[in-house]
């Protein structure tokens, strides 16, 4: 089945609400969802709501599993409750792990690292951060070094968001990647956008990208919602946003796509279909090569699931759960060419969604 990695359940289909963002930047995505807040729409009901139809939505497509991110920047951590009783009452047809994510710091916001612990002990399944909009540098990795303590004492997955900006100067990515090689915590550990990778002197991204294989970390790109938040200060040249896809996945480092944002203020299209990210991806990343389009699928399935922890069991192998979807095309290369309907997903030997590919009828 196809894998989603990475999306935000807490704000998905808010697009609009308060006000659409403008600017198309990460800052001003971030300081709207702050005024959703503020104007008391986000409520238990409203989230339970909105995020038990985007699940449905990715269910209609063909994921079986989810890793979606909860804001724990709310004082009250209004989402997370909620979404904790989503996670057990969609478990029949998609399996969901949930991310405490400190969206607008651990360090640089009133009581970060209390609302992070006492997310941690409420029941979600991975710790986060966003060290890169931390106040300084120096809270940047004391971030990341907090998390991964946290993450350890509770016994959880990691997953940051990394570097998710143009700034050649911020490198909290190789912080990361030292404490879950020092820690042996690599492939609990995932590391999100990693942008900055793409501003990287290629020195460095060298020296960098030979760190992250030896550490066994995961990296979850997304390529729509970068591509478009991405090289927003720049004029031109302009850059694409995106981290070193094509450059990871030859040093062996598993890359994972994910969707990020569907209808919210970070993006205001997405559909749930795992097939954009890779449409967007093997562009952006300039894997359009035969073979890497064919090997393409691995981007939104197996290093999916690597990233989530859960290739165990994970596949087409006799003894493995019945879990697996059908596409109408007889190869890879056919379903991104024709952006290929799941005619079937199956789920435990059932099917639990159904589509029937569109005919078209030419009168000429």
């Amino acid at each position: 089945p196809y894998v989603e990695p990475h999306v935000h359940l807490d704000a998905c289909l808010t697009a609009g609400t308060p006000r659409w963002n403008e600017s198309g930047t990460l800052f001003e995505g971030v300081q709207i969802f702050s005024e959703y807040k503020q104007l008391n729409l986000l409520s238990p009901e409203d989230v339970k709501r909105r995020a038990t139809a985007a699940l449905r939505l990715l269910a209609a497509h063909g994921v079986q599993h989810v890793r979606g991110h909860v804001d724990v920047t709310e004082p009250t951590l209004t989402a997370l409750e909620p979404l904790l009783e989503v996670r057990e009452e969609v478990r029949d047809f998609i399996d969901v792990q949930l991310v405490a994510f400190p969206q607008e710091g651990i360090l640089s916001f009133p009581n970060g690292e209390g609302l992070l612990r006492k997310a941690a002990a409420s029941g979600v399944d991975a710790i986060g951060g966003c060290p890169h909009l931390e106040f300084t540098r120096g809270y940047g990795a004391d971030s990341v070094r907090l998390l991964m303590d946290v993450a350890e004492e509770y016994g959880l997955l990691v997953d940051v968001h990394c570097d998710e900006i143009d700034d050649p100067d911020s490198r909290n990515l190789e912080v990361l990647a030292a404490l879950a090689l020092e820690r042996g915590m690599g492939r609990r550990v995932a590391a999100s956008h990693t942008t900055a990778m793409g501003a990287y002197p290629d020195a460095y991204a060298h020296k960098l990208i030979n760190l992250l294989a030896r550490s066994e970390i995961s990296i979850i790109s997304n390529p729509m919602v970068n591509m478009h938040l991405g090289g927003r200060f720049d004029t031109y040249p302009k850059r694409r946003g995106l981290t070193r896809v094509k450059e990871l996945n030859n040093a062996g480092v598993p890359v994972a796509f994910g969707e990020d944002d569907l209808q919210d203020p970070w993006h205001p299209l997405g559909n749930g279909d795992m097939l954009d990210p890779v449409w967007m991806g093997v562009y952006a990343a300039q894997l359009m090569g035969y073979d890497e389009l064919q090997d393409a699928y691995k981007f939104v399935t197996y290093n999916g699931a690597r990233a989530l922890g859960v290739s165990e069991g994970y596949g087409i192998r006799v003894g493995n759960p019945a879990n697996c979807i059908l596409l109408d095309a007889p190869n890879f290369y056919e379903v991104l060419r024709t952006h290929a309907p799941v005619t079937y997903s199956i789920r435990q030997g059932k099917i639990v969604a159904k589509t029937q590919p569109a005919q078209t009828t030419l009168y000429i």
